[in-house]
């Protein structure tokens, strides 16, 4: 367990770092690993992507008011956005948790592996801008919030591997979209944890301590490291070339795809 311990709050470290530097919540590495841990315990193969994934969601609730803060500092978030896209977001999560509660865990670890290879790909590529592109209005935010908040749940994510990416196709600065994807992260994090608690809820062969599909040890294991190495991706973000931000981007994302698929 001490090791497990160890291992986790290494892994909040690099979490909270890559919070920061690109706007996501960190669940693309902290589910993997997390899952990891689990099958070393024996947790069932039944539930035990279920419980990665909630327990991920659930530490990206810390991380990204950690890293909304350090993004706050250099007024980088758009509020009118996050206002915007929220609701979409809130509804999306809910019904991505609900979704997982019905699929089988190897799928959703197949669909987890496809879905970083496809945002890979889209930015390494410059898939991303286009010079005539803007901003849907109110429904297409919505409608955009929406999908997100689904994948994002079905995958343990905070959502800046689409947010940002989609932000970015609307031409807007990587590193405002990166400040603004840490904030709407929040939304998918506080909706999809709750969901994945209710709907986990008396589920059979869960590890101990656990609320819903929430593993209480592995979250905490996981949220004080994190919170504490948010800041200092914040920093790297405004520091860092906007190029080689997205470069640095993909490769990590094909990384831990390659990393799943070995599994």
């Amino acid at each position: 367990m001490s090791a497990d311990f160890l291992l986790l709050a290494s892994m909040g470290a690099l979490a909270g770092t890559l919070a920061g530097l690109l706007g996501i919540g960190g669940g693309i590495i902290i589910v993997p690993v997390l899952a990891l841990v689990f099958e070393h315990q024996g947790v069932s193969s039944s539930v035990l992507m279920h419980v990665a994934i909630g327990t991920s969601l659930a530490t990206i609730v810390i991380t990204s008011l950690s890293s909304i803060r350090a993004h706050q500092k250099h007024k980088a978030i758009d509020w009118k956005i996050f206002t915007t896209i929220s609701p979409g977001i809130l509804v999306g999560s809910l019904l991505g948790a609900f979704v997982a509660r019905i699929t089988p865990g190897e799928t959703l670890r197949i669909l987890f592996i496809i879905f970083m290879f496809i945002v890979a790909a889209q930015m390494a590529f410059g898939m991303t801008t286009k010079p005539h592109r803007h901003l849907p209005g109110t429904v297409g935010m919505l409608i955009a919030g929406l999908i997100i908040g689904i994948v994002a749940a079905l995958m343990g994510i905070g959502g800046g591997s689409m947010s940002v990416p989609f932000l970015t196709w609307c031409n807007m600065q990587v590193r405002r979209a990166v400040a603004t994807s840490a904030s709407i992260g929040l939304p998918i994090a506080v909706a999809g944890s709750l969901g994945y608690i209710y709907n986990g809820m008396n589920v059979p062969e869960r590890p101990g301590w656990s609320l819903g599909y929430l593993n209480m040890p592995a979250f905490l294991g996981i949220v004080v490291a994190s919170t504490l190495f948010a800041p200092v991706g914040a920093r790297l973000a405004h520091k860092i070339p906007e190029r080689l931000l997205k470069r640095v981007f993909a490769v990590f994302l094909v990384i831990v795809g390659i990393r799943m698929l070995l599994k």
